[in-house]
């Protein structure tokens, strides 16, 4: 979610991608609000039509969230690969508890599986392959997130990172030291440079890290040789 209007783009540039967004509907809407109200870290809606865009374009069937707030980006992902299963993770039970709520009024229940707990370990018990992962989590924790999630990612299968220029912080740092920029900072060299991915970061929304997996990992080849 971005930290401010306009925190990336000019004033009059985001404005104007805004109102080319046709208007979300009742039940996204109400999301929208309920995080703005409540302070609740979802994606921007132009966020949230890239994933249904993109889990639609690989046609993806497994899909999982790192980060699922109460539910946003979860409906944006399953609405757009109608065939998918997502797997949604976080460790708030309060939100976790609004998601389901969300997701059975938009008829997704039966296909996002909600799991509790700290996105580190549960990410260790999944089995793969993905086919595409999304991260909207803990910043400091997106890089062991990656080395987590890349082996049981399918080559040709996509990660999509969200708030990875952070209000535009990490290209000019303020004078207070912030621990989430530095750590985005550090990570977007790492994804740009992986020699596993081939990806790129967009300024959209509060910037996003798209990525594909071009070849697999050593350990997925049976290494350390």
């Amino acid at each position: 979610m971005k930290h401010g209007q306009a925190a990336i783009l000019r004033p009059e540039q985001d404005s104007y991608l805004e109102r080319l967004l046709p208007p979300s509907d009742p039940l996204l809407r109400e999301m929208e609000e309920r995080a703005k109200r409540e302070d609740i870290p979802i994606s921007d809606p132009e966020v949230g039509r890239l994933l249904a865009i993109l889990a639609r374009s690989v046609g993806a069937r497994r899909i999982l969230e790192i980060g699922a707030a109460i539910g946003y980006g979860a409906v944006w992902l399953a609405r757009g690969a109608p065939e998918a299963r997502v797997q949604s993770v976080d460790v708030n039970p309060e939100r976790l508890a609004a998601a389901r709520e969300y997701l059975e009024r938009a008829g997704l229940a039966g296909r996002v599986e909600l799991i509790e707990g700290k996105a580190l370990e549960v990410i260790q018990r999944l089995d793969g392959p993905f086919d595409l992962v999304y991260v909207d989590a803990v910043k400091t924790e997106y890089r062991r997130y990656l080395d987590l999630v890349l082996p049981k990612l399918r080559v040709g299968g996509l990660i999509v990172c969200d708030n990875l220029l952070w209000g535009g912080e990490v290209a000019a740092p303020g004078e207070e030291k912030d621990p989430d920029a530095d750590a985005l900072r550090a990570f977007n060299g790492y994804l740009m440079m992986h020699p596993q991915l081939q990806a790129v970061v967009l300024p959209l929304g509060d910037g996003v890290g798209l990525a594909t997996k071009i070849k697999p990992t050593i350990f997925e080849m049976g290494g350390p040789f």
